[in-house]
């Protein structure tokens, strides 16, 4: 940030009195301009045991399955941000059944919210930001074309307590170093 969003004048990076961490403020008005994480919500639609996996017309990871997923918007709950994005993406009408994980993922600043989720009918259809939508069963989940980590981390849970039908919360961390391409880390807890 090089401009105060308040005034036009330009900021400077400083730790501001009564505060621990740099911030950008304003020389001029004083306004301190805070960057927090960006909430990330989606759901895992399930039906007849299948789960629904949207193929990505969008950057980043065009062409990459994933959960029905984006960001939170201003003004609506988790899961009605959750509904909305299974709608735009895949058409799905759903009911959601439960918070499933919920991971921190620092080094990009966000925070991904997912909850189970069941499909109330077959009507769904690529929406404008995915090339397909389908229903996979657990051994044709195409792994090696998963678009993130925490998609991958939230179906491997899934398909190892869909079994017993006992479904927990799950929640943690997604970690890779600075600079590192190798598979992030994960911190797991399970409520």
């Amino acid at each position: 940030m090089k401009f105060c969003s308040a005034c036009g004048a330009r900021v400077a990076l400083e730790v501001p009195p009564g505060d621990n961490r740099p911030r950008h403020v304003c020389g001029e008005c004083g306004a301190i301009h805070y960057v927090n994480p960006k909430v990330v919500v989606g759901a895992l639609p399930v039906w007849e045991g299948l789960v629904l996996l949207c193929r990505r017309a969008i950057e980043p990871r065009h062409g990459y399955w994933t959960l029905p997923a984006g960001f939170l918007e201003v003004g609506e709950t988790m899961e009605e941000g959750a509904c909305r994005e299974a709608s735009e993406e895949a058409n799905a009408n759903l009911r959601l059944e439960g918070l499933y994980t919920l991971f921190s993922i620092p080094h990009i600043d966000q925070i991904h919210v997912y909850f189970r989720a069941r499909l109330l009918d077959r009507g769904f259809h690529p929406g404008e930001e995915s090339l397909d939508v389908h229903l996979f069963r657990g051994d044709e989940i195409p792994w090696d074309d998963l678009a993130f980590p925490v998609v991958h981390k939230t179906l491997e849970l899934w398909l190892e307590e869909r079994e017993s039908g006992r479904f927990r919360t799950h929640t943690g961390d997604i970690v890779r170093r600075p600079g590192s391409r190798a598979w992030p880390r994960f911190t797991v807890r399970s409520h």
